[in-house]
């Protein structure tokens, strides 16, 4: 057995290395969506254009619009003469914020009774428009507490943990390392028997000694082996050439990768198994691919979903594995909490092996 097994493996390796196809999928693909979305996939706002209707004129004024252009988060803060271009600048896309500034900005700074300030956000971003207005605020209120020297109330400092200057990067990196081992593994599992049938070699396949458990496994092992060594390739790439700060242990990372790969690789034989040929496959992959990533916490956090949908998640191998990735690279998560997450990982894998194991035997049948 294990010498048809090593057979089927090697002859597995040459079949995906001489397609074309999947060449691609296993060496340029993870490459060019790592460097491209780790730089291209970010949460932060920088480089904001602001529309300034000043109505004080005056020294004050100009010390707050001052604070704007020397912030890092704007790159450019522009006076202008009416509101009709401050309404144009924001329906064009022109600028992400206005500030308005009342003509009695001076009289209320200098009696201390305070100033009202208009700010407008393009809310046709909902999040941005949210931080881009935080940072207006912070500015503003730093640049009245100066002026007004008001020191009362209590004095708030803030560390961040895990990620000291918030660089969303980090985050980002974690998480496409996981998304594009998962496509991997969907993509040359889904191929590989889809791939069989449609270049008329599948029933040769069939009458050969092997029995379907034999047939599964060596065309489950070479689409695993090359994620998991893709998956430590990619990692090696964000330490190396993007500073990522591997603070945990590689043989946790590993490990539940691992695991992780082997429910993805179940799901894609399981797809290999229905369709007849490979664009059915492709198309099967997206189909679990994109549920698959809305649930697993990287757009937005699980505890926000609806409750069905949350138990839901419970199904999906990334949510656990999103946690133990960004849990051991990112704050050396302990043992134990990577066990929570690692024990419900295997029996998804166990879960999803078995029914891609059962479906290709009754379609064998």
């Amino acid at each position: 057995m294990i010498a048809r097994l090593l057979t089927l493996i090697i002859k597995e390796f040459k079949a995906i290395w001489k397609d074309p196809r999947s060449r691609v999928i296993v060496t340029v693909m993870p490459l060019m969506q790592l460097i491209i979305f780790a730089n291209a996939v970010t949460m932060e706002v920088k480089n904001i254009d602001m529309l300034v209707l000043d109505n004080s004129r005056s020294y004050y004024s100009r010390e707050l619009i001052s604070h704007f252009k020397n912030s890092p988060w704007f790159n450019s803060v522009e006076v202008i003469d009416n509101p009709q271009q401050l309404k144009d600048g924001i329906d064009t896309q022109q600028a992400s914020i206005a500030l308005e500034i009342p003509p009695d900005f001076v009289t209320a700074i200098k009696n201390k009774t305070g100033a009202s300030l208009q700010l407008i956000t393009d809310g046709r971003q909902t999040n941005s428009a949210a931080i881009i207005g935080n940072y207006a605020t912070q500015i503003i209120q730093n640049y009245t507490h100066d002026l007004t020297g008001n020191t009362a109330g209590v004095e708030i400092v803030t560390r961040n943990w895990f990620n000291v200057n918030l660089d969303y990067r980090y985050y980002s990196l974690v998480s496409l390392i996981a998304l594009i081992s998962m496509v991997i593994a969907l993509l040359l599992t889904a191929l590989s028997v889809a791939r069989e049938k449609e270049v008329g070699t599948f029933e040769q396949l069939i009458v050969s000694p092997l029995s379907s458990a034999e047939i599964l496994i060596g065309k489950a092992v070479p689409a695993q082996l090359l994620a998991w060594v893709m998956t430590m390739f990619m990692l090696a790439i964000s330490v190396h050439f993007f500073d990522f700060p591997l603070v945990g242990s590689l043989f946790l990372f590993l490990t539940a990768d691992f695991v992780a790969l082997l429910a993805l690789v179940g799901v894609g034989l399981f797809i290999s198994s229905l369709c007849k040929t490979q664009q059915q496959a492709i198309l099967g992959v997206f189909a679990f691919q994109m549920p698959a990533v809305l649930l697993s916490g990287f757009v937005s956090p699980i505890d926000n979903m609806p409750v069905i949908l949350q138990y839901l998640t419970y199904l999906n191998p990334l949510r656990f594995f999103l946690v133990i990735a960004k849990g051991v690279l990112m704050k050396n998560m302990d043992t134990f909490y990577v066990l929570l997450n690692l024990i419900p990982l295997t029996l998804i894998a166990i879960l999803t092996l078995s029914i891609a194991g059962w479906t290709f035997k009754s379609r064998l049948e």
